[in-house]
C-alpha cells in the first residue's frame, strides 16, 4: 500500500509539474507576442519623462479620473462587463451597411467614410487620413472583441496609400497589431499621442514617419494644422498601464474648416478649453457608445452628450465608437437611439447620422 501510495503522489506530483510548465509557457508565449506591444525607451522614454502629463511612471488626466468608480470594485466591475450580458446587446439581425471604395475617393472635396467603431476614413484638403484603424478580428482582438453581423465589411486591403495615419490612443479596439502590419507600407505619416510611437516602430513602422506628440503640441509635417488635444480617459495593453499618452486632435484645412477627433474621452473641463482655443469647430467625431456608470469619468455617458456638445460648440457631430462591438452592458443601438434623441432636442448642432461604410461630404 505504501509503494502504491507513492507511485499516485510521484504521477501526481509530475502531472502538476507538466501542467504547470504549460501554464508557464502558454503565459510566456502571450507575453512575448508582439501585438502586445513593446514600453517606451531610450530617447522615446526621455521625452515622455520631460511631459508635465507624467508623474511617477504614469501618465494623468488633468482631472482627477478614476476608472472604477463603482463600489463593487475593480475586480467585480469587470466580471460584470465580461459576463453579465443582456439580451439586446448585439443586433439579432446583420446590420445594414454600404461599402464605399477608399481607393477611387476623389481628393478634391473633404469627405468622411466610417469603418465601423472608432475607425474612419477621410479625404481633407487633397489629403487621405485615417484614424484608430481596426479591421481584422486576429490575435489579441478575437480574446475581446467580436464584430456584430455585417459590421466587420472592411479589412486592411480596402485601405489605399494614405498621407496620415491617427492614433488616439493604444486600446485594442484603437489599435490593432494585425491590422498596423498589413497597412504600414501604405502609409506615409502617423501622428500619435506619446509613447505609442514604440509599438508602432516595434511592429514596422520606420521610425521616421513617426511623430509623438504631448497635448498641446502641433505638428509641422503636413499642410493642414494637426494639433493633439487633452482627452479624460486612460491607456494600457495587457499589464502595461498609463505608459503611452491618449489624446484627442483637432485639424485645420487651409480653408478655415476646423474638424475635432475626440478618441474616447470621459466628460470633463478640457472640452471648455478646446472650443477657447478654436472658437469654431465646424465637425466633432465623438465617442458615443461603450459607456457604464461603473466607468463614467473615462468614458461620455448619454445624458453628458449634449454638455460635451455644447461646450465645444460644434456645428456637426458625427456618433462613433458604437454599433461594430459590445464592450459595455447597454443595448447595442442606445447610443444612436439617444444622440439621435439630443439632437431633435438641441437644434444647435447636426447630427450626421451614418451607418457604416456610407460617404459623407464636410462641407
Amino acid at each position: 500500500m505504501k509503494l502504491k501510495s507513492g507511485r499516485i503522489k510521484m504521477i501526481t506530483t509530475v502531472i502538476i509539474s507538466v501542467l504547470i510548465i504549460l501554464v508557464v509557457g502558454v503565459g510566456m508565449v502571450i507575453w512575448l507576442h508582439p501585438a502586445f506591444g513593446r514600453s517606451p525607451r531610450g530617447d522615446r522614454l526621455e521625452r515622455i519623462s520631460a511631459s508635465p502629463n507624467f508623474r511617477n511612471g504614469q501618465f494623468f488626466n488633468l482631472e482627477e479620473t478614476p476608472e472604477v468608480t463603482s463600489d463593487k470594485g475593480l475586480l467585480r466591475a469587470l466580471w460584470d462587463a465580461a459576463f453579465v450580458r443582456p439580451a439586446d446587446m448585439t443586433p439579432s439581425a446583420p446590420l445594414k451597411t454600404i461599402k464605399s471604395d477608399l481607393k477611387v475617393l476623389p481628393l478634391n472635396d473633404n469627405r468622411l467614410i466610417w469603418l465601423g467603431h472608432s475607425s474612419y476614413f477621410m479625404t481633407l484638403a487633397g489629403k487621405r487620413i485615417l484614424v484608430d484603424p481596426v479591421l481584422t478580428s486576429k490575435f489579441p482582438v478575437s480574446l475581446m472583441m467580436k464584430p456584430f453581423p455585417g459590421s466587420d465589411i472592411y479589412t486592411p486591403s480596402d485601405i489605399p496609400e494614405t498621407d496620415i495615419l491617427i492614433i488616439t490612443h493604444d486600446h485594442y479596439d484603437h489599435l490593432d497589431y494585425a491590422t498596423i502590419r498589413e497597412i504600414k507600407d501604405r502609409i506615409k505619416l502617423v501622428i500619435c499621442p506619446l509613447g505609442v510611437g514604440e509599438h508602432l516602430e516595434y511592429w514596422g513602422i520606420n521610425k521616421d514617419k513617426i511623430r509623438e506628440l504631448d497635448w498641446y503640441q502641433i505638428t509641422s509635417d503636413t499642410p493642414l494644422k494637426i494639433e493633439c488635444l487633452p482627452a479624460r480617459h486612460f491607456s494600457g495593453r495587457l499589464f502595461k498601464r498609463r505608459n503611452t499618452l491618449w489624446a484627442s486632435f483637432m485639424i485645420s484645412l487651409p480653408d478655415g474648416t476646423t474638424v475635432y477627433i475626440g478618441g474616447d474621452s470621459g466628460y470633463g473641463e478640457h472640452y471648455k478649453e478646446i472650443a477657447r482655443r478654436y472658437p469654431i469647430v465646424n465637425y466633432a467625431i465623438l465617442e458615443n457608445g461603450q459607456y457604464n456608470e461603473d466607468w463614467r469619468y473615462i468614458h461620455t455617458l448619454p445624458s453628458q452628450q449634449d454638455s460635451v456638445i455644447r461646450d465645444l460648440g460644434a456645428q456637426n457631430v458625427v456618433s462613433v465608437h458604437n454599433s461594430k462591438y459590445a464592450l459595455a452592458r447597454h443595448p447595442w443601438h442606445e447610443p444612436i437611439d439617444k444622440i439621435r434623441e439630443t439632437a431633435a432636442a438641441d437644434t444647435a448642432f447636426h447630427l450626421v447620422d451614418l451607418i457604416i461604410g456610407e460617404s459623407t461630404e464636410l462641407k
